[in-house]
């Protein structure tokens, strides 16, 4: 497309689970989205973000050693935390007077399954005070998926740390009631995850028969 510069055009994205063809159309159809080649940001950002950045620094000591990456992308903020300091990064953004993020308004997960750290966790978080919108994300493993939990900072952060660990198996320390939310608790798995089998049973509808999700598309 036009002003997207010289980025180069992956394949990462192209045809969700894996499809190939058309028929399918949670499969995007052969969608293809230029990505730029790097999305880490340096400064000066630009408008608040240095401001926001700039105060997070001054009034957290640990910065240099909790911030991963800044990344500006689509006009949003996105700090990249290290996972055991989530919930100190949030104490801060919450209580300084320069940041004042009141509420988390999102706890979500996201499954990347060719990285090694392949589940993220996407933190939203607004300042009512400041009329400012900051993103966080935390990367883990499968192998040893743990989190603390924010729920202690933003009680609204409670049932969304469950259904992010009942969908990807996100293990949130020191949740107050760490359980399934969406599935039974005796459930197998966690379904959000990209190698979770899809499963299902053929449908008939007006003399034509739908085949089940898993013999229509399969996750790469």
């Amino acid at each position: 497309m036009d002003g997207e510069g010289d980025a180069p055009v992956t394949t990462q994205g192209e045809g969700l689970f894996g499809v190939t063809g058309t028929g399918d159309t949670s499969g995007m159809g052969g969608l293809v989205r230029k990505r730029p080649v790097q999305l880490d940001a340096q400064r000066p950002y630009g408008g608040e973000y240095d401001e926001v950045v700039d105060a997070l620094e001054e009034a957290y000591p640990g910065f240099s050693d909790a911030i991963e990456r800044v990344v500006i992308d689509r006009g949003e903020l996105t700090l990249h935390i290290v996972p055991a300091k989530i919930a100190e990064v949030c104490q801060i953004l919450r209580d300084d007077m320069s940041l004042r993020y009141e509420l988390c308004s999102s706890v979500s997960g996201v499954d990347y399954i060719a990285e090694e750290r392949r589940l993220h966790v996407v933190y939203h978080l607004t300042s009512m005070t400041y009329r400012r919108r900051l993103r966080l994300e935390c990367a883990v493993t499968a192998a040893d998926p743990h989190l603390p939990s924010v729920a202690m900072v933003y009680p609204t952060a409670d049932w969304q740390e469950r259904e992010t660990y009942d969908m990807f198996g996100v293990i949130f320390d020191g949740h107050p009631n760490l359980t399934r939310i969406l599935m039974p608790d005796d459930w197998d798995g966690h379904p959000q995850r990209k190698d979770y089998p899809l499963g299902g049973v053929p449908v008939e509808y007006k003399g034509a028969e739908i085949p089940p999700p898993d013999s229509r598309r399969a996750y790469r």
